[in-house]
């Protein structure tokens, strides 16, 4: 399964997601905000699996054709048939919190995978939790901005949308960003006709 980009990507889209959307503040000893959050299922059906080759093409609703070849992290392929369905679902979110003084800004990352059990159909779960705290270095509520300072040194100055969620934010406090991600997979048999 592909590996999604640097902390540091993650740093920028998640920084400028939560900022732009819901000014990046909160009042402090607040419970975590999520500011975002998504999900997408889509279904496929196995039009042919080679199991030799391990090529499996996928057909969408759509009616588009998709081929690709399954990994040796795919321990089941062979419970795999054609007219299997193939279920997928993507999620997505981001919290933030504001806390009074903080902590030195870092990042951290981890992953979890989990697998189904040999011998039953492929399924599985992939999921990443990013957390990037960064520290809070000027607040100028006539403008209105914000300005962060991240891990890795890097400044950001956003326009806060709501400035009334400026009061009690002070220079110095952090705010900590936590992106997660998640895709899981599922295959079913076949519908009986």
């Amino acid at each position: 399964m592909k590996r999604f980009g640097s902390w540091g990507m993650v740093v920028c889209a998640a920084g400028a997601l939560c900022i732009a959307t819901a000014a990046a503040a909160q009042a402090p000893g607040s419970p975590p905000e999520s500011i975002a959050s998504a999900s997408v299922t889509v279904t496929a059906t196995v039009v042919a699996v080679d199991q030799k080759t391990r090529a499996v093409t996928l057909k969408s609703s759509d009616g588009h054709e998709y081929t690709f070849i399954a990994g040796d992290e795919v321990k089941n392929l062979a419970q795999v048939k054609k007219g299997d369905l193939v279920k997928t679902t993507y999620r997505e979110s981001l919290i933030y919190e504001v806390k009074k003084g903080g902590t030195a800004a870092g990042a951290e990352t981890t992953t979890t995978i989990a697998r189904g059990r040999p011998g039953s159909v492929p399924e599985g779960i992939w999921a990443q939790r990013t957390t990037v705290t960064v520290s809070i270095t000027a607040i100028d509520p006539k403008t209105p901005t914000i300005t962060f300072k991240g891990p890795a040194g890097n400044s950001r100055t956003i326009r806060v949308q709501d400035p009334a969620k400026l009061k009690g934010i002070s220079v110095g406090d952090t705010v900590e960003i936590t992106y997660i991600e998640a895709v899981a997979i599922k295959v079913e048999r076949a519908p009986k006709t």
